[in-house]
Order: C-alpha cells, then sequence, then structure tokens
C-alpha cells in the first residue's frame, strides 16, 4: 500500500468473536503475531492471516481481564461492520496508543469548550477543532479548537461520559459530553462528529471513565457538602464559610476524602481539588438535590 509504514510488530493472542454479525460461541485464544501499520492490523499465525483494514474499524475497546475471557490479563475489542475481533498484545499499552494515535490523530470534529463550568451551563458554541495525539504523552489529547483556544484532555482525569444524539448546527449528530477539569475546576468539552469518530473518541476518553468510576461510597452529609462545595468551584480555602462548618471539621472531612481517593493535595494541607472519581460523586449528588 502507498505510504504504508510499520507501527507495532509483537505478540500476543487473538479471537474473532462476531462473524457477519453472528456471535461465535466457540472463542479459541489464537497465539501469533500481531502486526499495526498506518494502514492495516494483521493477525498471523503458523496457519494463515487476517488483515483488517483501519478504514474499516468503527469501534476499539479496551477492556480488561473478566471470567469468561480469563486466559488473558486485558483485550481490545475491535469492531469492523458486522465482525469483530478480541486482541490482546504483548505490547498492550504501544499497541493501544499506536492504534488510537493513528486512528484519531488530525482528525477534525466539532467542539463545544467549556459547555459546562462547575456544573454551569456556559455560553461556549460549536466550533470546529483538530484532535492531536502524541504516543511520547501517554493518555492525553490535544484539541485546538480554531478560535484559538487549546484544551488539553488527560484521559486519567476523565470523570464521566455521556453519549448522546443531538440537533446540532441543524443536523442530529452524535455526541460526546466529556467531564474533566481546568485548573482544577470541573469542566465539560462536548465533542460532535461523524458517527464513527465519535464512536472511537468514546472508546479513548472511556478508559478514564472506568479507571475513575464511582463506586458505591457511604458519606456524611457533611461529606457531601463539601464534595458539592468544590465540584462547583468554591475554592478550598472558603469552604468553612461556604458550608457553615468549622476549619477543623473541613480539615477531617479532607483528611477522610483523601484517604478514599476522592481529593488529592495539591500544595498546602487546606488546598485540596477533586479526583475524577470524587466528582463523579459530586455530580451524582448535586443531580439528585
Amino acid at each position: 500500500m502507498s505510504g504504508e509504514h510499520a507501527l507495532v510488530d509483537t505478540k500476543g493472542k487473538f479471537v474473532q468473536v462476531v462473524t457477519d454479525g453472528r456471535k461465535r460461541n466457540d472463542i479459541e485464544w489464537l497465539p501469533g503475531r500481531i502486526l499495526l501499520s498506518n494502514k492495516r492490523l494483521v493477525l498471523a499465525t503458523n496457519d494463515g492471516k487476517r488483515t483488517v483494514p483501519l478504514s474499516k474499524l468503527t469501534s476499539v475497546t479496551a477492556s480488561q481481564m473478566n471470567q469468561q475471557l480469563a486466559q488473558v490479563d486485558g483485550y481490545v475489542k475491535l469492531q469492523a461492520g458486522r465482525d469483530a475481533w478480541l486482541v490482546s498484545a504483548a505490547a498492550a499499552e504501544k499497541f493501544e496508543s499506536a492504534l488510537y494515535s493513528t486512528l484519531l490523530d488530525q482528525i477534525v470534529v466539532l467542539v463545544k469548550h467549556p459547555a459546562l463550568k462547575g456544573g454551569v451551563v456556559q455560553e461556549a458554541t460549536w466550533e470546529k477543532a483538530r484532535f492531536k495525539i502524541d504516543e511520547e504523552q501517554d493518555d492525553t489529547v490535544n484539541i485546538a479548537i480554531s478560535s484559538g483556544t487549546f484544551v488539553e484532555l488527560d484521559i486519567d482525569d476523565v470523570g464521566t461520559v455521556e453519549q448522546k444524539q443531538k440537533e446540532i448546527r441543524g443536523q442530529e449528530r452524535p455526541l460526546l459530553e466529556v467531564e474533566h477539569t481546568i485548573d482544577g475546576t470541573s469542566v465539560e468539552t462536548h465533542i460532535s462528529g461523524s458517527p464513527r469518530h465519535v464512536s472511537l473518541i468514546g472508546g479513548l476518553v472511556r478508559q478514564g471513565e472506568q479507571r475513575n468510576a464511582a463506586d458505591d461510597v457511604d458519606l456524611s452529609d457533611e461529606e457531601t457538602q463539601v464534595l458539592m462545595a468544590l465540584y462547583s468551584g468554591i475554592s478550598p480555602f472558603k469552604i468553612p464559610d461556604f458550608v457553615d462548618m468549622d476549619i477543623d471539621e473541613v480539615e477531617a472531612v479532607y483528611d477522610r476524602l483523601m484517604e478514599a481517593d476522592i481529593l488529592e493535595p495539591v500544595r498546602t494541607r487546606r488546598e485540596v481539588q477533586l479526583e475524577a472519581r470524587g466528582r463523579s460523586i459530586a455530580g451524582d449528588a448535586i443531580a439528585d438535590q
């Protein structure tokens, strides 16, 4: 193929789990060689090879081990039309990074940023933006918006992701609502584009959502108040007055929430910011009010 160059050449295991829309029950992991170029993915065994053009991929989802697929530690599910494969590469991080980079680097989408800030709707409008994915910057997506705004989206910082259909610029389009932080404040960046691009971006940013999913946490009323105040953008230094609590009480709440990986210290003892898990919990709490 013209302009083709190799990206990853590694060993691993793979299996086709859906063929022509039919889910296969006879799943058997095949050991072999995994070759990724900027044009295609080749899954090769001693008995032959299967080639998957990257242009045919409509969904890429990374997953950890589960009970049914316990022969591998983790895998990537690749959907191409009515076919789907699971691929577990020995060089997993390198493979996933190169795959997402070649699929999404330099694509043009529509972005509204920030659509929400501290849970409050902003006056941002939809603008064209270009994605930049640097393989050397692990788990980071850089979004250059046409008006000059530059957004650095850290996948590990993603709290929640919602996918919807909405009328955008007079046309019904798929939409991703991605919650993350800018300078310690919770924001939402909304991303829209072709169904394929939105699906692929969703697979990438949901890795952060899965890592930071809010498990069931039993919080006191005071802890919930502090979380909601931080989520709304209140300065940590103003929290005692805002929630009508003594400084020592707020400090004790900070300690408990840091122990639960809901807050992280920034500089001084009394300055903290929400972790992605904490923002997810606070967002749910606000929605329940």
